[in-house]
Order: C-alpha cells, then sequence, then structure tokens
C-alpha cells in the first residue's frame, strides 16, 4: 500500500461546536494517539483525505506534516455521516516503519461457483496482522467451479505475503448452497403474502374514545 502525504493542523478548539466550524472550513477533525504519546488533535483537508480513503481504503498509511513535521500514521477509523456524503470525525495511529500492525481487511469473492449454486458471504473482512508497508487493500476468496456444499474458513483464504490471520481460522467466510427452485421461491411469496393481515377498515364505533 503506498503512503499518501497530507498537511494536518493542530487544533485548539474542542467540543461538538468546534468540530461543526472545523468541517466548515473543509476540514475533518482528528486525533493521533499511540505509542504512549498524548493525543494531538488535528484537522486534515476534506477532500484530500476523502481522496486517500478512496483510492488506498480505510487502511491508508498516511505521513502527516503536522506543524512542520512529519509522522506517520495509520487510519483507524473513518467516522461518515449517516446521511450526507461527508466524513465526521477520523481517528489515527502512531506508527513506525517496519512495524507489524492488526487491521481489519477487506474481502472480494471472485469467481464463477458451478451452475445451480448460490454463494453467500457470511463475513466481509479478515483481521490480519501485516508490516505498515504492506498492508493489503483487499484480499480476494475465490470461489470458481465451486460445487454444492463447498465452505471456505478463514483459515482456507490465502493471504498476502507476510500477512498472518487474526481472526478465527474457523470462521465461516463463503458458504455455497444449492440456488432455489422457481417453484420455491413461488411458494416463499405466497407463504409471505399469507402472513400479511390487512388493517380492518375504522368504524365510527372503533374511532370513539
Amino acid at each position: 500500500m503506498a503512503e499518501a502525504r497530507i498537511d494536518a493542523e493542530t487544533r485548539t478548539e474542542f467540543g461538538k461546536g468546534a468540530a461543526r466550524r472545523t468541517r466548515r472550513a473543509g476540514k475533518i477533525p482528528a486525533v493521533l494517539y499511540g505509542h504512549g504519546t498524548d493525543p494531538q488533535h488535528l484537522s486534515l483537508p476534506s477532500l484530500e483525505f476523502a481522496r486517500v480513503v478512496r483510492e488506498q481504503g480505510r487502511n491508508a498509511v498516511l505521513t502527516l506534516n503536522i506543524d512542520g513535521k512529519p509522522q506517520l500514521a495509520l487510519t483507524k477509523t473513518v467516522v461518515t455521516h449517516p446521511i450526507r456524503p461527508y466524513i465526521e470525525h477520523v481517528d489515527l495511529l502512531v506508527i513506525s516503519r517496519g512495524e507489524k500492525v492488526a487491521v481489519e481487511v477487506a474481502l472480494h469473492i471472485v469467481g464463477d461457483a458451478a451452475p445451480g449454486t448460490l454463494v453467500t458471504q457470511e463475513i466481509n473482512t479478515l483481521e490480519v496482522e501485516a508490516d505498515v508497508s504492506s498492508i493489503p487493500e483487499f484480499i480476494e476468496v475465490s470461489v470458481e467451479g465451486a460445487e454444492v456444499g463447498t465452505q471456505i474458513h478463514a483459515s482456507d483464504v490465502q493471504l498476502p505475503a507476510g500477512a498472518e490471520l487474526r481472526t478465527d481460522p474457523g470462521a465461516l467466510v463463503v458458504n455455497v448452497v444449492a440456488s432455489p427452485t422457481e417453484a420455491q421461491m413461488e411458494a416463499e411469496v405466497d407463504a409471505e403474502a399469507a402472513g400479511v393481515v390487512e388493517d380492518a377498515p375504522q368504524t365510527p364505533e372503533s374511532t370513539e374514545e
């Protein structure tokens, strides 16, 4: 994973009001912590940081320029607004070159399973430990030609070189089952429809208190 360089500013105002003012100025409130250091309250340029996350994912490694001093950091938590498309807050972790860190990496299912099958993905990420210079952006899980009954567990997933699994090895990642027939889907729809009870029309008597 490539490193991104971002200019960061030290924040001296805190609280919800200060955070709103930071965001209105086109910046993101952030906190940098770890390695026994006191937390540093920072602001990051919104557009630039959003581009890094979009291109490198939420485990992006950053070289922060904090008041003229470089600091290597790992993007630990990105909090986005539940409705509007902007980042509300970021947590950053102090790291050093050669260090190994535990991160959640997205899983991408690739390939086509055997005809007549349905592939269900049970978990979306794996926790792995990797060197900060080689954190994978995602991990591919192939289901090419997988037959009904195939199950892929965390221990079956091929990890990038140097990465070690931290997720429970027995965790189910992918389950391949028989795809439902048209008759089964119609029966399910009929069963759901049979369970729907329409509200009875109100009568004058039923509306009285």
